[in-house]
């Protein structure tokens, strides 16, 4: 079995259902009525975690293409990326019918009002554009608004850390860690951009 097919048939199947995990660690929780005192919250807190992370893993394709010099792994950034949309969407959908009880009025309200779910549905509207232009022939259709969307995934980034940041209330230690992983993605691409605009100045 060549390069390829060994990707698309054992690889990509296995990261799959990799992805999956954290989903049924959370039905697990579920069935044996193992999520606290809280169960709404605990839920929330597992799904926008698991989609921040997947952020932060999609995020870091490109750095370890780079310096892996594994061109492969770039085959992975969109089935990473619709996985944080999945978790993302997931938690979302949770604070929506279980917290909100889709009560419009206070949906709105909590919109406008709490900064960080502002901050969250905007990295959400980011997340379903980039989700419903993800396939190859729209992304022949839109050829360089394509790319000028896609990249918004570095601000979806920084909401979405943002977005947890602002929402605990005292122990900031999680969020904190995923804004230096953040913060070392995207100095790491700003590096990139420099050295390759360095090169050119130089030739």
């Amino acid at each position: 079995m060549d390069h390829n097919r060994r990707i698309g048939f054992i690889l990509k199947p296995f990261v799959f259902v990799l992805c999956l995990v954290p989903f049924a660690i959370l039905v697990a929780r579920v069935v044996n009525n193992d999520l606290g005192a809280n169960p709404i919250e605990a839920m929330q807190d597992h799904f926008g975690e698991w989609g921040l992370r997947f952020i932060l893993m999609m995020l870091a394709v490109t750095p370890l293409r780079k310096l892996t010099g594994r061109v492969w792994i770039a085959r992975f950034r969109r089935m990473l990326g619709l996985f944080a949309f999945f978790y993302v969407a997931v938690h979302f959908i949770i604070w929506l019918w279980l917290d909100r009880e889709l009560r419009l009025a206070d949906i709105i309200e909590d919109i406008f009002e709490r900064p960080f779910i502002t901050i969250g549905m905007a990295a959400l509207t980011l997340l379903i554009a980039m989700a419903l232009t993800s396939t190859a022939a729209i992304r022949r259709r839109l050829g360089k608004a394509w790319q000028r969307l896609h990249n918004s995934i570095y601000l979806v980034g920084v909401l979405a850390v943002w977005h947890y940041w602002w929402q605990v209330k005292k122990d900031i230690t999680e969020p904190l860690v995923y804004a230096i992983i953040l913060s070392v993605l995207l100095g790491y691409r700003m590096w990139l951009r420099w050295q390759t605009s360095k090169t050119k100045q130089a030739s």
